[in-house]
């Protein structure tokens, strides 16, 4: 009997070994739905149809990303699965297509949906939930809330904080000059309006005019020629894409100068700027912090070259002259960056942790903009720098600039 003991022992010792090695392993790897050992399931919902479908190519650049990291192994070893839903620009439908992602697919979190109406609509039923509605397409302010909405976070600078600056550049370069606003009459359009007028502060009274649309009208002209009619010395132009060429080809055709300003959403030379016309579009000033793809000073940049052969071996039917790509690469690489930090913890509320602890750069992106959060700051980006188009491509002037409240 006792020279078993040993024996029985060394067994027993080796079974609480093996639960422990098992126990460390299961700690190590954590998954959520969505996740597992193979693979990361993302959402997604842009307007592949619809008033906004000219945004449909930021989904599209986002797929082929994943694909070529997918080639290259996935993230961690795991592939990612992304699923991709259009809800042509209109909120019901963004519901209906976040509850398939979240309740039929089961995605891990959802990322980059486009548009500040649609994404209004579902993020009280994403925070309910506690699913990550990460690296929302859209500048509204509402994004930036990790109090009240710990589960949302944006990605562009904020339509406040663009709005802001342009205001600073008004009452620097034209202070005294009447102003003139066409507006999107939903979410996205009045927080220009409502950053504008914070950043005028008491020179408020030299916006002469403001005119809404609604994103179901076939064009804006009815509105562009109220609005010169009032005659301001500046248009501000705060439109999505297709209603922002418009505007630029009816102001060339009513013969009108005004200083004219455009919403960075809408700067893109391949949507905007070539239906438009490049010789309507002279001199009209916005503000960027990605690089334009048609800007000849970045022929040779490293990051842009990189971009370029994604595109040509992942994208080839994308147009190369729409930054409308660039920034869907752009979003691509925060969503690598995060899901490289989570490591083996895939939990949605990992993901939102990392999320908030980003402090890095792409290539893409211009010189001294950094993405960078904070538990108590979900704005990944918060710089802007003026430009004014030239030709047929943006041209960059002045500092890099900060729209915050305290800047």
């Amino acid at each position: 009997m006792r020279r078993n003991v040993p024996h029985v022992t060394t067994a027993a010792l080796a079974a609480v070994l093996m639960t422990a090695m098992a126990g460390s392993a299961n700690a190590q790897k954590k998954y959520d739905p969505g996740a597992s050992d193979t693979e990361i399931k993302i959402g997604n919902i842009m307007p592949y149809s619809g008033p906004a479908s000219s945004y449909a190519t930021i989904g599209k650049t986002e797929a082929a990303y994943f694909k070529m990291l997918n080639e290259k192994g996935g993230i961690n070893g795991r592939k990612i699965n992304f699923i991709s839903y259009d809800d042509a620009y209109s909120p019901p439908k963004t519901v209906e297509q976040a509850r398939k992602l979240v309740e039929s697919d089961e995605v891990l979190f959802i990322g980059n949906p486009l548009g500040t109406p649609g994404n209004t609509a579902i993020q009280k039923y994403m925070n309910s939930k506690k699913i990550p509605q990460l690296f929302v397409s859209t500048g509204a302010a509402k994004w930036n809330d990790p109090k009240n909405h710990p589960w949302t976070m944006g990605w562009q600078p904020s339509y406040q904080v663009e709005a802001r600056i342009y205001a600073t550049y008004i009452l620097q370069h034209y202070p005294g000059k009447t102003i003139g606003l066409l507006y999107q009459n939903d979410d996205f359009g009045k927080d220009y309006v409502i950053g504008l007028k914070e950043g005028l502060g008491d020179k408020v009274s030299m916006i002469k005019v403001e005119v809404p649309y609604e994103v179901s009208q076939p064009t804006v002209d009815s509105q562009v020629v109220q609005i010169r009619t009032a005659n301001p010395d500046i248009f501000v132009n705060i439109t999505t894409p297709k209603f922002a060429a418009q505007a630029i080809k009816k102001v060339a055709e009513l013969n009108w100068k005004p200083v004219h300003f455009l919403t960075n959403v809408s700067i893109s030379v391949g949507s905007v700027m070539q239906p438009a016309g490049y010789e309507n579009g002279q001199g009209i000033l916005s503000a960027a912090y990605m690089k334009d793809p048609k800007d000849k000073k970045w022929d040779n940049d490293p990051a842009m070259n990189e971009w370029r052969e994604f595109m040509k071996k992942y994208y080839p039917e994308g147009n190369l002259d729409d930054g409308a790509t660039v920034f869907g690469y752009g979003v691509a690489k925060g969503f690598e960056q995060v899901l490289k930090q989570c490591g083996d913890n895939l939990t949605r509320e990992n993901i939102m942790k990392q999320a908030a602890n980003l402090d890095f750069e792409i290539g893409i992106y211009l010189p001294g903009v950094r993405i960078k959060t904070s538990p108590t700051d979900f704005g990944p980006i918060e710089q802007l720098q003026m430009i004014k188009f030239e030709g047929e491509s943006w041209e960059l002037f002045g500092p890099l600039m900060s729209g915050e409240k305290n800047s």
